[in-house]
């Protein structure tokens, strides 16, 4: 895969022996935090930071030759902000944790190119540990590939350094592949679509799922249109570069509960014959984002190796304005044996979803998700960095619960009753293009229609999360983000 980033290692050794070239450490109000009982050496570390007028602001950044006593060349101090260490409530640790993963994704941010980093930062549980950890990997992401020159150094070796206790071993650990995976959608997300297409997008899970020793079987055209796939088969009729359906399976002996996840693949988002404006295709390479983050996740349970049965379903197609592209007024008949009249071909992922949400529901798992970067409503309605989560009742709680232990932004949303006569048609059972008020809940209420009625199923918009065409912050990266796959993995794990 295409994209660089630093494995870290973990270790017990005091912040003053480490014999790193950068030594970060984290301020609070003013204070440097992660010492422990070294008095004289917080000191000087305090004093260095008021000398240069640095107080710890959450984001900020500052770097300062190492005073005596520390074996490391120079100290990175990261502002941690309010951070309170002593935090004890369930909301209070998450967002304490969320403190370090930013503190540290920002700290090797800006640490590119040096040689070997230890990371100091306040630790005291396995939590902590695991958080620091993600936020390492995270941070220390970079996308190389297409790149002739070497603009955006990576890291060096890089330590976390934490409390003894096998514990806080497996939590840095837990914490790597967690980043790794989140890193891996992001690669696929920022992948070209000269290169990332349907069938090189199946192929790479089927290679990833066999080095895991996993289950992956792909649906060509001819199985497909065997199938009665029309929602696929329909947005992905215009390309040369003909649709795929893939499933990745996980299934260890002890699961007792199952888990099904099924994420957007348009590879490539044209809008078909009803164009989208130039300006708005730019980014449409990441509307394949949420199959990105379900099979990274699946991925990342397997490895994990939590007692869960996983799913992945990833529906993948190109949208292009081909002579043989779908049309305004076609009626497609879909997996689930609904028929869907098109009036809007750029409301595609839809169409996708639906089919593989069809055959997703049909094995009755616990709990059912699917992941898409499926409106632009969500981003009026949200924001950015904000997923909304419609559907079941249990399946949202489930999934903003999860969402703020992993530190992602998710808000629960209504689906309105009302918001599903908007999408009556005269002459299909639907059309796929609904009221404009509300799109992001529309959309739901759309596919809410491809699933049983007591079906547990959540539907998480990632429209403006999945990719980030601002500034880096955090641990961040413009481009890719790879928002979803941590929420995922700790639904997943709670489901034990």
């Amino acid at each position: 895969m295409p994209g660089a980033s630093t494995p870290s290692s973990y270790a017990t050794t005091s912040p003053l022996k480490a014999t790193a070239s950068v030594l970060v450490l984290g301020i609070a109000d003013g204070t440097v935090l992660g010492l422990g009982s070294a008095k004289a050496a917080r000191t000087a570390v305090d004093d260095a930071a008021r000398a240069i007028e640095f107080s710890g602001k959450a984001g900020s950044t500052a770097r300062v030759p190492a005073p005596r006593g520390f074996s490391a060349e120079s100290i990175l101090l990261v502002g941690l902000g309010s951070f309170d260490p002593a935090a004890s409530s369930a909301e209070a640790l998450a967002d304490s944790h969320e403190v370090l993963r930013r503190a540290a994704g920002n700290a090797l941010r800006v640490l590119g190119g040096t040689s070997s980093i230890a990371v100091a930062l306040p630790t005291t549980t396995a939590e902590a540990v695991e958080a620091v950890a993600v936020g390492v990997g995270l941070g220390a992401y970079r996308f190389l590939e297409y790149r002739s020159q070497d603009e955006s150094k990576v890291p060096g070796a890089v330590t976390v350094l934490g409390p003894k206790g096998r514990e806080n071993a497996a939590a840095a650990e837990r914490g790597a592949v967690i980043a790794a995976a989140t890193n891996r959608a992001r690669d696929l997300v920022n992948t070209p679509p000269l290169d990332l297409y349907p069938e090189s997008f199946a192929q790479i899970v089927a290679d990833q799922g066999k080095d895991r020793k996993l289950k992956v079987t792909v649906l060509r055209e001819k199985e497909l249109a065997a199938g009665g796939y029309g929602g696929i088969l329909g947005v992905g009729q215009g390309s040369t570069r003909g649709p795929r359906l893939v499933k990745v399976e996980y299934r260890p002996k002890r699961a007792k509960r199952h888990i099904s996840l099924v994420g957007k693949g348009i590879t490539f988002d044209s809008g078909g014959l009803s164009l989208k404006p130039a300006a708005s295709m730019e980014d449409m390479k990441s509307d394949m984002a949420g199959a990105a983050a379900v099979v990274q996740a699946l991925f990342a349970i397997a490895e994990l190796g939590l007692p869960v049965r996983a799913t992945a379903w990833l529906p993948l197609a190109e949208n292009m304005p081909g002579s043989s592209a779908q049309r305004p007024s076609d009626v497609l008949r879909m997996r689930s044996g609904k028929t869907v009249e098109v009036t809007n071909t750029d409301a595609e992922g839809r169409l996708v979803l639906a089919d593989a949400l069809a055959d997703a529901d049909a094995e009755k798992p616990d709990l059912l998700i699917d992941v898409a970067t499926l409106t632009g409503a969500q981003v009026v309605a949200l924001g950015n960095r904000t997923s909304g989560v419609m559907g079941a009742e249990a399946a949202r709680a489930e999934i903003t619960a999860s969402a703020k232990i992993a530190g992602e932004e998710m808000w629960a949303m209504p689906i309105p009753e009302e918001m599903l006569s908007g999408f009556d048609s005269t002459s299909a059972d639907l059309k796929n293009s609904g009221p404009r008020p509300g799109g992001m809940l529309a959309a739901a209420a759309f596919l809410q229609e491809f699933v049983g009625d007591d079906a547990n199923w959540a539907h998480i918009d990632i429209a403006g999360p999945s990719f980030n065409t601002g500034s880096a912050f955090g641990y961040t990266p413009v481009a890719a983000t790879g928002a979803a796959v941590r929420t995922l993995i700790q639904v997943a794990e709670a489901m034990d």
